[in-house]
């Protein structure tokens, strides 16, 4: 299959029309590319924000809120385009207040089907900016999606760099990782990227990143992203030495476009010159060290 990873600017909207019309062309061009999977990345729905208003959009607090205000229409106008193209869609993530986990809200991305259905997958580990500036709370679990393309992981930017979250998995089934971010800087970048690489390698895995770039600067919450779309997957048999399937310019928006074929993932799990995935409880828990040398001069 053809999978669409975007690296997406956000934009001002002085109304709905101009936001509808910015997705749908955006859908439509991987669409008409042949993807049978497009990414959007964390937090690519804070452009919401700009339907409320250049004071709303510029507070952390009314920004958000503006968002989750919008959320059910930008999942009900997601759902159609995934609906009308054929394709699935990893929709551009946001703050969404949720009555049902509480009064702060979770950093959600949502999937659609081409068939209508719409499944959430909310980030686990907030960020300090978040957690200490925005107040956001972890949402629901990690969920495993058995879609007709595969079975499917999201981790949410910051997630994707705890080996330990995409292990359960991986070991739920998942052959195909998802990681929408948002960064500002070319440090919160490269960490997202190695902690990408590093996911695919460790579990022989096929991983997408999607982030946002360029600037907002009206939107406190987003004003300056860096990045650059990717497919990554593990260096070894049935994928490429560098493990790069794909990887787009630095902060040049749009979407980067790879071939993956997935039974090339049970392929190297089974047959690579190393076996990562299968070696994973090899490792020596810490509990087991006999003994701490602790050296001072």
């Amino acid at each position: 299959m053809k999978i669409a990873t975007a690296a997406y600017p956000l934009d001002w909207h002085d109304n709905w029309a101009s936001y509808e019309d910015k997705l749908t062309r955006w859908v439509a061009e991987a669409a008409g590319q042949g993807a049978a999977l497009l990414v959007f990345p964390e937090y690519g729905a804070m452009e919401l924000a700009s339907l409320a208003g250049a004071e709303a959009a510029a507070g952390l607090e009314t920004s958000g809120r503006a968002v989750s205000d919008r959320w059910p229409e930008a999942d009900a106008l997601l759902s159609r385009l995934a609906v009308a193209h054929g394709v699935h869609v990893l929709g551009p993530g946001g703050p969404v207040w949720d009555a049902a986990l509480g009064d702060r809200p979770v950093n959600r991305s949502s999937l659609f089907t081409p068939d209508g259905t719409i499944a959430h997958q909310d980030k686990q580990i907030m960020t300090r900016y978040e957690r200490e500036e925005w107040d956001m709370h972890p949402g629901g679990p990690l969920k495993l999606f058995d879609t007709a393309l595969g079975r499917i992981g999201v981790l949410i930017c910051y997630d994707c760099e705890f080996p330990l979250l995409a292990r359960a998995l991986t070991e739920a089934g998942a052959e195909l990782l998802l990681v929408p971010s948002n960064t500002e800087a070319m440090t919160g970048y490269s960490r997202v990227r190695i902690g990408a690489m590093a996911r695919a390698l460790e579990n022989q895995c096929v991983v997408v990143h999607s982030p946002t770039v360029g600037d907002a600067l009206w939107c406190e919450a987003v004003d300056r992203n860096v990045g650059a779309a990717a497919v990554y997957g593990p260096p070894d048999i049935g994928f490429p030495d560098t493990g790069v399937l794909a990887q787009g310019e630095l902060n040049r928006p749009g979407w980067v476009y790879a071939d993956v074929d997935l039974s090339a993932v049970a392929q190297v799990r089974a047959e690579g010159g190393v076996v990562n995935f299968s070696d994973w409880p090899r490792q020596e828990p810490r509990s087991k060290i006999p003994e701490l040398h602790v050296l001072r001069a």
